[in-house]
């Protein structure tokens, strides 16, 4: 029996019932499937005048998922791959500063939770950290531990 043809918008309403997606990683998920005669960017187009398919969307919900285990950088570099656009990285970035250094505090007790023992531990806790996109101000408030937000 033949297997029936999907159509684009099928697949991309499928894929986006999975989860959010950014405009650049829909259209070349979709570019396996399309057909001459197929465009791609009138049926983008036409998601997100149906507000199907959003960049705030997906920027909040990469952000939610990635927030917990990296540092700004991290997540920054990221949506930048992802194609959103700079004004609203720079929104963004804005909003994810508050937090950074809970954040990073969190994800150093997840790892660690005890302070270094000696410079090399101390030095392998920070090399953890920046790895995971942290600034340098969060990961010394991380590692040096205890104290507020406020303090630094």
């Amino acid at each position: 029996m033949a297997r029936l043809q999907i159509s684009l918008k099928a697949r991309a309403l499928r894929y986006l019932s999975a989860r959010e997606h950014s405009r650049m990683e829909l259209a070349r998920k979709l570019a396996r499937y399309a057909q001459e005669g197929d465009d791609i960017e009138a049926l983008l187009d036409t998601l997100e005048a149906a507000k199907l398919l959003s960049q705030a969307r997906f920027s909040e919900s990469l952000i939610h998922r990635r927030a917990h285990r990296y540092g700004n950088s991290r997540i920054l570099s990221e949506l930048q791959s992802h194609g959103i656009d700079a004004d609203s990285l720079v929104n963004i970035k804005a909003e994810l500063a508050d937090g950074e250094i809970a954040r990073a505090r969190e994800v150093w007790r997840k790892k660690f939770n005890r302070p270094a023992a000696d410079a090399a531990e101390r030095a392998k806790q920070m090399r953890f950290l920046l790895q995971r996109g942290f600034s340098h101000r969060a990961i010394q408030a991380a590692v040096k531990g205890g104290g507020d937000d406020d303090d630094y």
